[in-house]
């Protein structure tokens, strides 16, 4: 027996002929029971899915009567009733929609393996299994996964038509899909490269001009980077770039041969894209860290940065995607989430591929994707690092995605920040501890010196002035910033002890403060302003308003001892 529930729900013999299944409401109930591949569905489902928002008075009975119909037509074991409700007796093989899903995969994995022949063929079988709209007798919700792997598997059998060189009736193909799904990025992207491929680099600069005009319409959008990338490809003549099968060796760094006098003036290709900010500052006292993390990338595909907040787990983590050799990388910042359920969306965003792509229904309803399928599609055939930020508090969430994304995306490698490990099977877990003080001044000759570069601070480069004007010499580093590492590190002690090293929350010299604190008015101040009588075991921090004021700020931890401040529990003067 064999079951069809991608279009019009059917049941076909051993001799292939449909069975006579009668009415909507018993179409219903076998499309219902096949779509969960032999698992048993429990009444209330059943009842939701066949009768929809019209439940019969007595729903159970109803049911059990319908189950009886079922039974007539299919043969008494064909449907099992139990504890759990009731199962439609079937392998998934026997049910088309798994069938679907299976070559589905099996395209994907021949495609990932560089054999772009066999993947379209599978594909081209899986989707002809679909005769109309999937699940077409059950509630419209149903359809909508199927559908979406539907467009996926099309996106997918046009990528595979791409690499094998197959181009032939694909542009046509590809002018009506992106007339039917004009917001989706992927069919823009897929004409212009077949546009390319024949010859026809005028024509695919109009399809790029033609996609942007859509989405900026449409949408108030800007191309996506796949789209940015081709753009920037054609305006420099640069030629296609043949995908290669995901492996690990495809991570590894590639030697640059010279260039020669023939290609000196070759165009450059295009740079991956990728979002990882450009460093502003200095990258000192983590390059143990930062090797050791580097070496672990190279043989885990998840890693995770702990530890606790303010420890260096984002920095460290960007620095090393910096760095990465290899692929692009991208970095989806899970900080701002308040729903577990927005973190898919949220590095859907991150990647530059908004939620554009759209599934009509049957009634001319626009329903958004799966941000998990997408993610999945855009990245199964992709070599790239992606760093997850702060999963601390939607660990849960962004444990289940990273390994629906490692298991089907087999180019793609995770780096983690958390408080706490994912938890997904094959994670490697590295701890981020705070960064130690460096030893104050007068300390043990044998103490390990801060870890500075070689060569010292760059020179500070000189601002270009105008012709016939002079320019004030500006000695660098200036006399303000000349305290040396340990001074400023005693100061930053002596202000905020704290057993980790870290400030606490609302002291001044916290690393997230952005106006000068008191450890900073009183190790770069050039000559240091002396501190005033204080009659207390510790002075108090003077503050840049002049001698006599304290910048310190009421902190149970460091600033408890000050005599500038009022005891604990009483309010502060009032400014005069």
């Amino acid at each position: 027996m064999r079951y069809l529930i991608l279009g019009a729900t059917d049941a076909l013999d051993s001799t292939g002929a449909s069975l006579p299944l009668g009415g909507a409401r018993l179409r219903a109930l076998l499309a219902a029971l096949a779509l969960r591949g032999g698992r048993s569905a429990t009444v209330a489902e059943l009842v939701d899915d066949v009768y929809a928002d019209e439940p019969p008075q007595d729903a159970p009975a109803a049911l059990q009567a319908l189950v009886g119909r079922l039974r007539r037509v299919l043969g008494r074991d064909a449907v099992a009733s139990g504890p759990g409700g009731y199962r439609l007796v079937a392998a998934p093989e026997d049910i088309d929609l798994y069938v679907f899903e299976r070559r589905f995969r099996d395209a994907g994995t021949r495609l990932d393996a560089g054999d772009p022949e066999t993947a379209a063929a599978l594909l081209r079988t899986a989707l002809g299994l679909f005769r109309g709209p999937a699940l077409a007798d059950l509630p419209e919700p149903a359809g909508v996964r199927p559908e979406a792997q539907r467009l996926a598997a099309l996106r997918r059998r046009v990528e595979a038509d791409l690499r094998r060189g197959a181009t032939t009736g694909l542009v046509p193909e590809l002018a009506e899909l992106t007339g039917a799904y004009p917001y989706d990025e992927t069919f823009h992207a897929q004409l212009i490269r077949a546009l390319r491929a024949e010859g026809r680099p005028a024509d695919a600069l109009a399809a790029y001009e033609n996609a942007r005009r859509t989405l900026a319409d449409g949408l108030g959008a800007d191309p996506g980077p796949e789209l940015t990338a081709l753009h920037a490809e054609l305006l420099a003549g640069t030629p296609p770039r043949v995908p290669r099968p995901a492996s690990p060796a495809s991570t590894a760094p590639r030697p640059v041969p010279a260039p020669t006098h023939a290609h000196a003036h070759a165009p450059t290709p295009a740079p991956e894209p990728g979002n990882i900010r450009p460093r502003l500052t200095s990258f000192v006292g983590r390059e143990p860290e930062l090797a050791a993390l580097q070496a672990d990338l190279e043989h885990a595909r998840l890693v995770t940065l702990t530890g606790p907040g303010g420890s260096g787990k984002t920095r460290l983590a960007e620095e090393a995607a910096r760095q990465a050799a290899g692929p692009a990388a991208w970095i989806a910042e899970l900080a701002p989430l308040d729903d577990p359920d927005a973190v898919p969306g949220a590095v859907l965003s991150a990647l530059g591929l908004r939620e554009t792509n759209l599934i009509t229904t049957r009634d001319g309803v626009p329903l958004q994707d799966d941000p998990t399928a997408r993610l999945v599609d855009h990245l199964a055939d992709r070599p790239l690092l992606l760093v997850l930020d702060n999963c601390e508090h939607v660990v849960d969430a962004a444990a289940a995605l990273a390994e629906t994304l490692l298991a089907r995306c087999p180019g793609l490698r995770i780096l983690a920040t958390s408080r706490e490990p994912l938890g997904v099977p094959g994670e490697t877990v590295r701890p981020v501890e705070p960064l130690p003080p460096a030893p104050p001044t007068g300390s043990s000759p044998n103490a390990p010196a801060p870890s500075v570069p070689a060569s010292g601070p760059a020179p500070r480069p000189k601002a270009p002035t105008r012709p016939g004007a002079r320019a004030a010499p500006t000695p660098w580093p200036p006399p303000a910033m000349t305290t040396s590492p340990s001074r400023r590190s005693a100061a930053v002690s002596t202000v905020c002890p704290s057993p980790s090293n870290l400030p606490p929350p609302g002291c001044g010299s916290s690393p997230r403060a952005r106006s000068p604190t008191a450890s900073t008015t009183v190790s770069f101040s050039s000559p240091p302003v002396p501190a005033p009588s204080c009659p207390a075991s510790r002075p108090c921090a003077p503050s840049s308003t002049g001698p006599g004021t304290c910048s310190n700020r009421p902190s149970a931890i460091c600033c408890a001892r000050c005599p500038c401040l009022p005891a604990a529990g009483t309010s502060p003067p009032p400014r005069p």
